[in-house]
């Protein structure tokens, strides 16, 4: 015992002979090891404590900007509303959105889309035409017909025949057929032919000698393509749909029309 004692002391010479504060550490490990490991438990027990204050201050500080921040909860709503808005378009596709737009906002959708489609029925009656270059003041004087007369009239048509007959079956489809073909269809046909005729700048003479020319022809090419689209319109699609399925019909027919609008004046009869 007395010789392990020697050693200790020798080996603790020696290091405090070199000198410095890390040998002072190591001696004291050999000298008193009970003391140093309970010096580390103490110093680890600060750093600990210290830490965790700093993330319970930064905690406290992340909740009360939160409560006090105004436009914490707004960013984070509206964040979430457009995630769940996307993932919603991803789940339903195009479709289920167009849908969603027509129940939000009917007659706005009805008339985007009726716009669109005069549009492109225009572009494809002057493409079919040969024309040297395109009128766009044609086709802006047709997409405007659609989006500001046509799309609207359309969804307050169908939504009045519809409350009118509310079934489906063959008489109610036959009764609303009747009507779109002897009140609905020739009134829009005039309306169209004069507005489009007038910001072309025809006088009124010659708007009422472009009816007495075209009118007649129009509406009876009308019930020879109509009445079918309008079968398959009444009996078989939903109201909130009907405006959207005439309308894929009507890209055809506005081939047509548009070719008719597009005609030169007709002849006055000199007074």
């Amino acid at each position: 015992m007395r010789g392990v004692l020697k050693r200790n002391g020798t080996v603790s010479q020696l290091l405090q002979s070199h000198g410095g504060g890390n040998n002072k550490k190591i001696t004291d490990v050999f000298t008193n090891p009970v003391a140093s490991i309970n010096s580390n438990l103490l110093k680890n027990q600060t750093q600990s404590r210290e830490y965790f204050k700093l993330a319970d201050f930064l905690r406290k500080s992340t909740r009360a900007y939160n409560e006090v921040s105004p436009y914490s909860s707004l960013f984070s709503s509206a964040y979430a509303a457009s995630s769940a808005r996307t993932a919603s378009f991803s789940e339903v596709g195009f479709v289920g959105w167009y849908l969603a737009m027509v129940k939000s906002r009917p007659v706005l959708t009805k008339s985007v889309t009726c716009s669109l489609i005069y549009i492109a029925a225009d572009l494809s009656s002057q493409t079919i035409a040969s024309s040297e270059s395109y009128d766009l003041v044609r086709t802006l004087r047709m997409g405007g017909y659609g989006m500001l007369i046509l799309g609207p009239t359309l969804h307050f048509w169908f939504n009045f025949v519809s409350k009118l007959f509310p079934k489906q079956d063959l008489v109610a489809t036959l009764k609303k057929m009747a009507m779109g073909q002897t009140i609905y269809g020739p009134i829009m046909t005039v309306v169209f032919l004069s507005l489009n005729a007038s910001l072309q700048g025809e006088s009124g003479e010659e708007i009422v000698a472009r009816l007495k020319r075209d009118l007649l022809p129009t509406m009876f090419k009308g019930v020879m393509y109509w009445p079918v689209c309008d079968f398959i319109t009444f009996r078989f699609i939903p109201v909130h749909l009907q405006p959207l399925v005439s309308n894929s019909f009507s890209y055809l027919w506005t081939i047509y029309l548009t070719y008719t609008a597009s005609l030169e004046k007709a002849v006055t009869t000199a007074s």
